[in-house]
Formats: C-alpha cells, sequence, structure tokens
C-alpha cells in the first residue's frame, strides 16, 4: 500500500510491511539493521510514487549511493507486526538529497531517522548535480498531489 501527500514543498509517501520472521532475532523482535532496510522500502516506494523507479533512474546513468544514515529508535516491532514507512523528501536544490523516515505500528512511533544521498554517474561513480529527470519527476508530483 502506498499514499503520497504533499505539505508546501515536501512529498511524503507510505508503505506498509508486514516483519518477517526473518527479520527478527531470538525474541522475534526486528534485528537494529534491519530498519535500514525499511529506510529502502521507503525510499524507493516514494520514487516510485514519484514516476521515477529506481531501475529508471539507474538506466538513464544514475545512481544514489547512502553517504549517511541515522536511526533513532523507540520501541520495539515484532514479528508479524504491520509497520507503515513514512519517508518524506524536501525540495532543495543541492547537490544531495536527504530523507526523513517514520516507522509506525497503528499509532506508535517505532524509529525515525533520515539518509543522505550524493547522485553519482553509473559509468564513473563520481559524484554529479542531481539530474534534470530526477526534479523533474518530483515537481510534477508536487503539481498533481
Amino acid at each position: 500500500m502506498t499514499t503520497l501527500t504533499r505539505n508546501n514543498a515536501s512529498i511524503t509517501n507510505r508503505a506498509e510491511i508486514r516483519v518477517r520472521y526473518a527479520e527478527t532475532d531470538k525474541m522475534k523482535v526486528v534485528y537494529n539493521g534491519n530498519y535500514l532496510t525499511y529506510f529502502e522500502v521507503g525510499r524507493t516506494e516514494l520514487l516510485r510514487a514519484c514516476g521515477l523507479p529506481y531501475p529508471e533512474l539507474e538506466r538513464t546513468g544514475f545512481l544514489l549511493p547512502v553517504l549517511e544514515a541515522h536511526v533513532k529508535y523507540k520501541m520495539s516491532a515484532v514479528y508479524d507486526d504491520v509497520l507503515s514507512i513514512y519517508a518524506t523528501y524536501t525540495l532543495e536544490r543541492i547537490p544531495t538529497i536527504r530523507i526523513e523516515y517514520l516507522i509506525k505500528r497503528g499509532d506508535d512511533e517505532i524509529a525515525s531517522g533520515y539518509t543522505v544521498h550524493p547522485f553519482v554517474a553509473a559509468d564513473t561513480m563520481k559524484p554529479v548535480r542531481p539530474p534534470k529527470v530526477f526534479f523533474e519527476a518530483i515537481e510534477r508530483t508536487l503539481e498533481n498531489t
């Protein structure tokens, strides 16, 4: 499930996942490293909802490696929980993008955080300015949401 919302110059997408047994430890609590995987789900679904699925971005010759990541854990998620992952991008014309995340189970905040990504050219792996196709997708989404 995905839901796209707009607030001024930011876009938030909501994606849902169900915690799988393989993502938990012996106590059936989600292993802390898996929250970065959940952030990735949020990020890729946000791009998809904006009309720019990550494989399309790769086909145009750009990659978005993780430069920085931060997670703040608030409470545990456990096996079979249904989690909502909110990923928010605020439009800025800078060389990197920052995506904010909030993971909830119902009304309970489970974790929050952010990731920072530079755009790099796939052939050279060198940082480049965000491509025009990225800004066009974001601006189109802002206009239509």
